[in-house]
């Protein structure tokens, strides 16, 4: 299964927008939301949940009350301020709080007494779902959880392993924004990466800092400019930065209030409207299409692919 991965070097550009478009255009593919931190895609898709599993991402320490003599040595070790003391029927003991707990394991380790339980913590959700534009996978990560890039991957690897099973050629993922270990994970082994990005000074920085890491692990990538209407001077500088970084811009997407008009539908933009914004997403989709066909499976799956020759995605 081929997989096309949409990602962002800062949030806000429209990603998610345009992937849920590329749902409703594709035919037999299979959804990945992987922007676990702040998933949205559900948002349009209104996907209905058919499997639900639970997600843990570390352990948490938590006291043993009963046998806890209050020696305070839990306190002494935390380098994260996550230890606090505490009253207990006129004795000292000491209490873990799970927002500040960093899930080391240091304090249970030298713990004298045994007095601290460090047990697998749920962190998390995640769903296999359908939606009208085929089956999905996404998750939920609770508040102020971590280990977002361990999830991803459970999302990924779950999603591939349902488009093996029920026959799909096509995977899209909405991937995170920016560089940290939730987008490496969404990238890792992708056939293919679109970048979003739009006419700002932000988005030219972070697109620069987007693309060096799709380069350094060797993925074929394209670039999208959505907005591009807002600054044309910028757009075109965003343009001849590409250039020189030997990614090509495959699309350029109008700025179009149908866009907003059909996420509060509950639609995707191709689905709600058949304006110039809709229209240059089809000739996005059109384009990054035509580029998945002309991918050559053994080069791209190389070690010593750059993602950036004729054979593998014809973008040079």
């Amino acid at each position: 299964m081929k997989e096309l991965v949409v990602i962002s070097g800062k949030g806000g550009t429209g990603k998610t927008s345009i992937v849920a478009s590329f749902a409703a255009l594709a035919e037999k593919a299979v959804l990945a939301d992987c922007d676990v931190d702040a998933a949205d895609l559900h948002l349009v898709l209104e996907p209905t949940i058919q499997q639900r599993e639970a997600f843990s991402g570390g352990s948490m320490a938590k006291v043993l009350e009963d046998r806890c003599t209050g020696c305070g040595r839990c306190m002494e070790l935390c380098r994260y301020d996550a230890v606090r003391e505490k009253q207990l029927d006129e004795r000292k003991v000491y209490t873990i709080d799970p927002i500040s707990c960093e899930g080391c394991g240091v304090c249970a380790h030298f713990c004298p007494e045994k007095a601290i339980d460090f047990s697998p913590a749920q962190n998390g959700e995640w769903y296999i779902s359908d939606t009208r534009h085929g089956p999905m996978v996404h998750a939920r990560l609770g508040v102020a959880e971590e280990n977002s890039g361990k999830l991803v991957t459970v999302v990924r690897r779950a999603a591939q392993e349902l488009g093996d099973e029920k026959g799909y050629a096509w995977g899209l993922v909405d991937g995170s924004p920016g560089v940290g270990c939730p987008v490496i994970a969404s990238i890792t082994g992708a056939s293919l990466v679109l970048i979003v990005t739009e006419p700002t000074l932000s988005g030219m920085h972070d697109l620069k800092r987007v693309a060096q890491l799709t380069k350094r692990f060797g993925i074929a990538t394209l670039l999208c400019i959505n907005k591009y209407d807002l600054n044309p001077a910028l757009a075109e500088g965003i343009i001849a930065a590409a250039a020189s970084m030997s990614i090509s811009v495959v699309g350029k997407v109008r700025y179009d209030t149908a866009f907003t008009q059909s996420q509060i539908q509950g639609k995707t933009l191709v689905e709600f409207s058949d304006g110039a914004a809709a229209q240059d997403v089809r000739a996005l989709w059109d384009n990054v299409y035509a580029v998945m066909q002309r991918q050559d499976s053994t080069c791209a799956s190389s070690s010593s692919c750059t993602g950036n020759c004729n054979g593998c995605a014809g973008i040079v």
